[in-house]
């Protein structure tokens, strides 16, 4: 960073004065001339008045939207050219950020918090994550450290391109990260550990086990539908192939099983050609 680069930090909030009690007097000591927004996502406990006492910019929703929601309207109140996103439940740490944009300013457009696995709230949690960090790695063909990781220094201009694409949910960390490899954008990692979070997680692994399972689908209709379509599509072929190659040498016959598995396996390829093609028209530039 340049004297002349302005620094936003950008904490999406709910129910966490707490944490905020521990993070944002170290975050203020070490960058007071940085812009430091707090996004209250409907909180009913004393965040804001806490993120007010230390003079920070507040942005608040008049509902719940939702972590990603929380997360655009920071983006989009931020004035700063380089932008950090952080929790506000005390696992971020205000020491951590200074080497995420050290590791920013050496040619990268993100760099994200890795975190380690002594960092994770559960095995199950860890295991979830790794699953879908080597998902992801093989999809785009680089080594993803930590997909859902929500601490990371970006470029603001960068960023902003993919408002429109960033769900209002948990998920936009995996969304963004996707968005940045499709557009050939320079995503790197820099390893952090993060403590225990202060008061109970918003995540609910029942309720959001679907929606985590979405995600799994979702980082392949990112960033390439036919990675995931074509070998689909190639399956049923397969099948299709498999069993007319029995029914003909039983039977005799072409069989409208078989008629059925390759027309399905043509329709999937059908599908994925044309998700790519919307997907193509996302990441273009104006």
């Amino acid at each position: 960073m340049t004297a002349t680069t302005k620094l936003s930090i950008i904490l999406p909030c709910l129910n966490e004065a707490e944490g905020l009690k521990r993070l944002l007097p170290t975050l203020c000591q070490a960058y007071p001339d940085a812009e430091i927004i707090l996004v209250d996502d409907g909180s009913t406990d004393d965040s804001v008045s806490v993120a007010q006492s230390f003079g920070v910019t507040v942005v608040q929703h008049v509902y719940r939207k939702g972590n990603g929601a929380a997360i655009k309207s920071g983006a989009r109140a931020a004035q700063g050219d380089i932008l950090v996103f952080m929790d506000a439940d005390g696992q971020h740490q205000a020491q951590d950020v200074q080497r995420l944009l050290d590791k920013l300013a050496t040619g990268y457009d993100m760099v994200v918090g890795a975190r380690d696995s002594q960092s994770q709230a559960s095995f199950g949690r860890w295991a979830a994550n790794s699953f879908y960090n080597r998902l992801a790695s093989i999809i785009v063909g680089h080594t993803i450290e930590d997909l859902t990781s929500g601490f990371r220094a970006v470029k603001a201009a960068l960023f902003k391109e993919f408002l429109a694409l960033l769900p209002n949910s948990f998920s936009y960390p995996t969304t963004i990260t996707m968005a940045f490899f499709r557009a050939g954008y320079s995503v790197g990692y820099e390893p952090i550990r993060a403590p225990k979070r202060l008061g109970k997680s918003h995540i609910r692994p029942l309720q959001d086990g679907l929606r985590f399972l979405l995600i799994i689908f979702k980082i392949g209709t990112l960033y390439a539908p036919l990675k995931i379509f074509g070998p689909l599509s190639l399956g049923f072929f397969g099948l299709g192939l498999t069993y007319y190659a029995y029914t003909f040498s039983t039977d005799g016959r072409f069989t409208n099983m078989g008629a059925l598995l390759f027309i399905t396996a043509v329709l999937i390829f059908l599908i994925g050609l044309v998700s790519e093609q919307i997907t193509q028209l996302l990441y273009q530039k104006d």
